[in-house]
């Protein structure tokens, strides 16, 4: 979808922006462009939609060489989100986000209803909001309102540079997180710019490292970015606390799972006790193999139903997060293990720290080694 083929760009005082960077994305994915100030991550994304004139190399935006072709008509067909916004304060929120349909000639009501549909996508109500104005919004909301107006003519690509760094932590989680359920909605292909890692990792399909000069120095998944760094300099920027950063993009997998005994709820106290075996505590199941709780082999005694005794069971992920999710909820609930059940809620196993350990170690070396994640051998204490 974009492509970008031995672009340069040098000033005329000699500075050197960006050096020789060929770069491939392709349709619906996002492609984070991260590394410290300086770096031509900006310079290069500017270049795309040629607010930076490159001084050598092609550019190509779904096959069209955009070198060649009238910028303005190019700009108005590629969405642009910056840090400020960039707002007109004169004009509604509705009327903001109708800008470019209006520049490429929609009827007004076709406008008007284009931006209610934005207004919804992105989590703004039109009728609270359509009629305010810029100031009257909170700085995520005119980041919503950013987005939606990038949005307006449904651009098959998407600019962002450093959309949310203007905001608190708090809220810049927060789109973060709708910002990724809208694009599982829209799939636009998208070039994002940031200095966060951290915001990298969490959102891009891919990751291209720069370092000063406009070098490209590693151009790969967040995962094998994280766990298998091409060169010193990636190291260093994605940090020495880059093992804890990958817990967020390694997902839980059933070949993690460990399963310790199950009993249900309607068993026999007793009964439930002989099955235990030599194991301390079980999982306890509903009659739809839904997660009812745990409980201990000293409350397996006397006469009654499992269910009756079982302890509520608070710590729970469902396979497919990722082991950062279930690293959490280890230690906001203080526990030893947690249920992981599939999207129908029914049980499938359980992590420990231990596991969720190997998980980790395994996802690395399978991206260390070039190998399939059942394919890696991990060294244990016991082996050594």
């Amino acid at each position: 979808m974009i492509r970008l083929d031995r672009v340069s760009k040098r000033y005329a005082d000699g500075t050197v922006a960006v050096q020789e960077l060929t770069l491939e994305i392709a349709r619906g994915e996002l492609v984070v462009l991260v590394g410290p100030s300086g770096c031509g991550k900006t310079t290069t994304m500017k270049m795309v939609n040629r607010l930076v004139q490159p001084t050598s190399g092609n550019i190509y935006v779904d096959g069209q060489d955009v070198t060649n072709t009238d910028p303005v008509a190019l700009r108005r067909g590629i969405g642009y989100v910056i840090q400020n916004v960039g707002l007109f304060p004169h004009r509604t929120i509705e009327d903001n986000i109708a800008v470019v349909p209006e520049l490429v000639g929609w009827p007004r009501k076709r406008r008007a209803e284009r931006a209610r549909e934005l207004m919804e996508l992105v989590g703004l109500d039109p009728s609270v909001h359509g009629r305010r104005f810029p100031h009257e919004l909170s700085g995520g909301q005119r980041q919503r309102v950013g987005v939606a107006r990038a949005l307006a003519v449904d651009p098959p690509v998407l600019l962002m540079d450093e959309p949310f760094s203007a905001v608190d932590p708090v809220v810049r989680s927060q789109l973060q997180d709708e910002f990724l359920r809208l694009q599982d909605d829209v799939r636009k292909t998208i070039l994002f710019v940031t200095h966060d890692i951290e915001e990298a990792v969490r959102l891009g399909d891919r990751i291209a490292v720069f370092k000063q000069g406009g070098l490209l120095e590693q151009y790969d998944t967040p995962a094998t970015v994280l766990g298998a760094p091409a060169t010193d300099f990636v190291a260093d920027f994605v940090g020495a606390d880059r093992g804890l950063k990958r817990l967020s993009v390694t997902p839980i997998t059933a070949a993690d799972l460990e399963h310790p005994p199950v009993v249900r709820a309607d068993d026999d106290l007793t009964t439930a006790g002989a099955a235990l075996g030599a194991d301390r505590w079980a999982v306890v199941l509903d009659a739809d193999g839904g997660l009812a709780g745990w409980i201990s082999r000293d409350l397996l005694t006397g006469s009654g139903r499992v269910g009756d005794r079982a302890r509520r069971m608070e710590a729970w992920v469902e396979l497919d997060d990722t082991l950062k999710v279930a690293f959490a909820e280890m230690l906001q609930w203080n526990a030893g293990w947690i249920a992981v059940l599939d999207d129908d809620d029914r049980y499938l196993g359980v992590l420990t720290p231990a596991t969720l350990h190997m998980a980790l170690r395994r996802s690395v070396e399978a991206d260390a080694q070039d190998l399939a994640l059942t394919d890696v051998v991990l060294e244990t204490v016991r082996d050594v």
